[in-house]
């Protein structure tokens, strides 16, 4: 028996997943997400996602696409570190941040959020649960979409030891839920989804009240900055800029269709085409976020 054993660890070992990460500043662990679009092949697992150790314990900031990421996600902090997970943040209600929360259900971790997120999780959780498998070729339940035990309503800290995280819950902007996580001790801010590099932005919240969030941290200066999506910034705030020009150009350009009488149906065919080129993923989401600006537009004073 204790051969068949030996025999067989290596490949209970191997077979365990375990996610790949990268130790960005001293504690900070990022899983870099691929420049896809969620599909059946790559499951959602697209995002930038990861954790932070403090001398007590372990802060998880998003935990992945899918239920086996969030395992593998857990298996990557059990082989960096023997502190336990304390609190699992999610930085927005979006697939490929969430569906690996139950991974961490129980550790005896708390879910953290923004104040919104819970409405958000329970209006898109049946949608979710049932598209999953065609759109992503997972199976999702209602276990896997956990609402935060502790809702940010603007700014909290959490202390891990000797190392206190600080959270903001940001007004609408890629979402109407996004929160942000500062590491003084680094100098690191993660961002998560109101900053893309490379990847185009995706809007589903606020288009105004994205640059009016991207006009506060731009006066801001911070040694690294982790995107939802693309990679490590080093520069801030200029990678950022990009992506300033390309949704302020869009406020520009769908404001001035609008007042010229342009329907929303010519307008996603005409506006903002001049960036297609310069950004990864622009068929996927660029009519769309013509589409959500031009309705967010269309009425306003």
């Amino acid at each position: 028996m204790l051969v068949l054993f030996a025999l067989l660890l290596p490949y209970t070992v191997f077979a365990t997943p375990v996610l790949s990460v990268n130790q960005v500043a001293p504690g900070i662990f990022v899983h870099w997400g691929i420049q896809e679009f969620s599909d059946t092949k790559n499951h959602g697992a697209i995002a930038n996602v990861g954790f932070i150790v403090g001398q007590r314990c372990v802060a998880v900031i998003d935990s992945g696409g899918s239920p086996e990421q969030g395992r593998a996600l857990k298996n990557a902090i059990e082989n960096a570190t023997t502190k336990p997970v304390c609190y699992v943040i999610n930085t927005h209600v979006h697939p490929d941040h969430i569906y690996g929360n139950s991974a961490f259900k129980n550790t005896g971790a708390k879910f953290v959020g923004h104040e919104k997120l819970a409405r958000a999780m329970s209006v898109r959780g049946d949608y979710y649960i049932e598209k999953a498998p065609q759109l992503l070729g997972i199976a999702i339940t209602a276990k896997d979409i956990i609402p935060p035990d502790i809702a940010v309503s603007s700014e909290l800290d959490l202390d891990l030891g000797g190392r206190t995280l600080k959270l903001t819950a940001h007004p609408a902007a890629h979402t109407d839920n996004d929160l942000s996580v500062y590491d003084p001790q680094t100098d690191t801010l993660w961002l998560s989804d109101l900053l893309f590099i490379e990847h185009l932005p995706s809007i589903d919240g606020s288009l105004k009240g994205w640059l009016a969030e991207l006009d506060k941290l731009e006066a801001k200066s911070f040694k690294m900055v982790i995107p939802g999506h693309g990679s490590l910034v080093s520069d801030w705030p200029k990678s950022m800029l990009p992506q300033k020009e390309y949704l302020s150009a869009l406020l520009i350009d769908v404001r001035a269709a609008i007042k010229k009488g342009v329907f929303l149906e010519d307008a996603v065919t005409t506006v903002g085409l001049s960036f297609k080129d310069r950004w990864k993923l622009f068929d996927e989401f660029h009519r769309k976020n013509v589409t959500k600006v031009y309705a967010e537009l269309e009425w306003e004073d």
